[in-house]
């Protein structure tokens, strides 16, 4: 066996083993129970469809050369979209959004500085 698949089974290894840690950190827990609560939320999905139907009649509109119209589709589209950005499990989606993305953003710092100082002291062990 050569010595990059040994190495390359060893990263695999590893992570899987990060990817499982991952999943079972409670910040992603927290995220992915969030995320599958918005998912079923019929409310929150007709919001959703309604500002992309209103959005669609004010293009039409603005097209159509009916300003009146347009402003009225979009005031309208302005209230539900912050209806939908006020919501609490918006605002705790996000919450939650904001503190899985820190974690991944520490932990791909931590992954980097390792890999980086180990490959200095493959360097420097090489001069």
């Amino acid at each position: 066996m050569e010595k990059r698949e040994v190495y390359d089974a060893q990263i695999n290894e590893s992570l899987s083993i990060l990817l499982e840690s991952l999943e079972d950190h409670d910040t992603i827990k927290a995220y992915k129970r969030i995320e599958k609560k918005i998912d079923k939320h019929d409310g929150l999905k007709e919001m959703v469809e309604q500002i992309k139907q209103l959005q669609k009649e004010a293009v039409k509109f603005a097209h159509y050369d009916k300003p009146n119209a347009e402003k009225e589709v979009l005031r309208q589209a302005d209230e539900l979209q912050e209806a939908f950005d006020h919501h609490p499990l918006v605002l705790e989606y996000r919450e939650c959004l904001v503190e899985a993305n820190d974690l991944l953003h520490h932990l791909t710092s931590l992954l980097q500085s390792q890999v980086n100082e180990s490959l200095e002291k493959l360097l420097n062990e090489k001069e």
